[in-house]
């Protein structure tokens, strides 16, 4: 298995652009699998420079309702006739940072190629989406000043719009994530993958005891972590000293599996 990252905050190639936002290409055994379109188009110009075809994808997947993640998806719907694309069923509905939107374009809603899921949806064999709205959180870290609306009321975002894609293959459990805004410790208790690849979230937070005690807690785990965009560089540096099997994952770079 290949994962390719075409955007993400940082770039590890000076060809290759990179944006506030994650996509990545993934190359299992069987499919093709596009996780994520990032904020703008980016992500096809860079697939184009890598030598990805986006027209060869089987399966797109957006993992949350998210402008820096779902921005492509007009432009995947064009230039990929065949693949159908996962979100879960709350994934429209209105997302705030401050006053900001920065949910979907609802103008896509309706469109057939979209496949709406709930809970647990397997998407064929060794592919399941996972949101784990019902499981019990040991961790609890809050909203991150994100807001939703529910019921026409703005009250802080559960994030029931996430979803993770778990893959396992030749014996190996991968997990992909786009920000683990359900805090990246709870979902490496709930999978207790053999890699885990995403964003943890932690930009905003200090370089203190408390992301010391973070980075602790994930070494408890014997899975290699390919964190990116959302964690914060500086923060993925102070982690890496306490966690012996954090990498980081930028535009243009390949994780090989």
């Amino acid at each position: 298995m290949k994962i390719t990252a075409l955007t993400e905050n940082t770039s590890s190639n000076e060809n290759i652009r990179c944006e506030h936002g994650l996509s990545l290409y993934i190359q299992s055994d069987k499919y093709n699998i596009l996780f994520d379109m990032g904020q703008t188009n980016l992500f096809e110009e860079n697939a184009e420079k890598l030598g990805l075809d986006l027209s060869l994808i089987d399966i797109a997947i957006l993992s949350h309702g998210h402008y820096d993640h779902g921005g492509g998806l007009a432009r995947f719907l064009q230039i990929n006739s065949k693949a159908n694309v996962y979100l879960n069923k709350h994934a429209f509905e209105p997302h705030y940072n401050g006053n900001k939107y920065i949910g979907l374009d609802i103008s896509l809603k309706d469109s057939d190629r979209l496949i709406f899921t709930d809970d647990i949806f397997e998407i064929s064999d060794g592919l399941t989406l996972y949101s784990c709205n019902d499981l019990k959180k040991p961790y609890h870290l809050g909203s991150f000043g994100l807001d939703m609306i529910q019921n026409k009321e703005r009250m802080p975002d559960d994030f029931r719009h996430e979803h993770y894609l778990l893959i396992r293959e030749n014996g190996k459990k991968i997990l992909i994530s786009g920000c683990s805004h359900k805090g990246i410790m709870n979902i490496a208790e709930w999978f207790k993958p053999d890699i885990l690849i995403g964003g943890f979230h932690f930009s905003r937070l200090p370089l203190d005891s408390i992301l010391k005690s973070y980075a602790e807690t994930l070494n408890e785990y014997p899975t290699a972590f390919y964190t990116c965009h959302c964690t914060g560089v500086q923060q993925y540096e102070f982690m890496k000293t306490y966690m012996n099997r954090l990498n980081y994952i930028s535009a243009g770079s390949t994780v090989s599996i």
